[in-house]
């Protein structure tokens, strides 16, 4: 009765218009991007085109893929997040898993000792003056090692573990598996949501991040995509953003900038439909905590 009641269609109603304006607010903005990736010089240039490719051409397409620099920047970002990912998820289970036994000596306070860490942050200049010590300063190490330990996914990790019946645990152990087949064998394989969430989280989070790239590279040529693409919107121009002067003379700025924009948003808008079945559920399972 409280589903067919009055009350309950129309907030209900009101929740579907509210989510469906919500959704067209984040995809117009992509689709603007892409039609002016897709249109003309003159026609980016004179702001005809709204959602619609204006005198469809790939040429903005032509030179940003054709051009070393743009292209250098996505393959080290590809290895950033490949490098971040493999590392992070095996630090991110091994710690999770012995965190996650109750019986555990002093396991209380172990988690705490993590735990604060997510309060009490170091800070930019610690953190500068760290790498700057570990000699890693303007080389790939130096966005990879800072991100390879995340508390937050930790703790997920952690709570999810927990969540897993005893009883799978018991009977491994009575057939004679120890700790290390017990994680393999019987906690990873049913936990493929809470580790598809994790995997979602660090490459999204990898890819997207281009203040450490800023500060820790004074070396553009091995810049990752999202700091070259930052630098690309604020820059007044694009002769030191990966575009020759010539080349940048015969087209327009905007349809440049719309499809290095759009290609670099491209890898995550590729994986996120086929790991969203997991994520939802993975986040609610880890966010359980007994």
């Amino acid at each position: 009765m409280y589903h067919k009641s009055k009350g309950y269609r129309v907030f209900y109603g009101l929740n579907i218009v509210f989510l469906i304006l919500i959704s067209l607010m984040c995809i117009f903005p992509l689709i603007h991007v892409l039609a002016v990736s897709f249109s003309s010089a003159s026609a980016a240039a004179a702001n005809l085109v709204t959602l619609w490719p204006v005198d469809f051409t790939l040429k903005s397409y032509e030179e940003t893929l054709s051009n070393s620099k743009f292209l250098d920047a996505l393959l080290i970002s590809v290895v950033r997040v490949a490098l971040v990912l493999s590392l992070g998820m095996i630090v991110t289970v091994l710690t999770a898993y012995p965190l996650s036994k109750f019986n555990l000596k002093g396991g209380k306070w172990l988690a705490w000792f993590f735990v604060v860490t997510m309060l009490f942050n170091g800070g930019l200049i610690p953190g500068y003056i760290l790498i700057l010590e570990l000699g890693i300063m303007n080389t790939l190490w130096a966005l990879i090692l800072p991100n390879i330990v995340n508390v937050y996914n930790i703790i997920l990790m952690l709570n999810f573990f927990r969540n897993i019946p005893r009883e799978l645990e018991e009977a491994a152990l009575i057939d004679g598996a120890g700790q290390l087949v017990t994680l393999f064998r019987v906690y990873l394989p049913v936990s493929l949501p809470s580790i598809a969430t994790i995997a979602l989280f660090i490459a999204v989070q990898q890819w997207n991040s281009w203040f450490d790239g800023l500060i820790y590279l004074s070396d553009t040529s091995i810049w990752p995509l999202s700091t070259l693409l930052q630098n690309l919107l604020i820059a007044p121009d694009l002769t030191n953003n990966a575009i020759d002067s010539e080349t940048l003379a015969q087209m327009s700025e905007k349809t440049i900038r719309a499809s290095q924009i759009f290609i670099g948003a491209l890898p995550i808008l590729i994986v996120y439909p086929f790991l969203q079945r997991f994520f939802v559920k993975g986040i609610v399972l880890g966010a359980v905590k007994e």
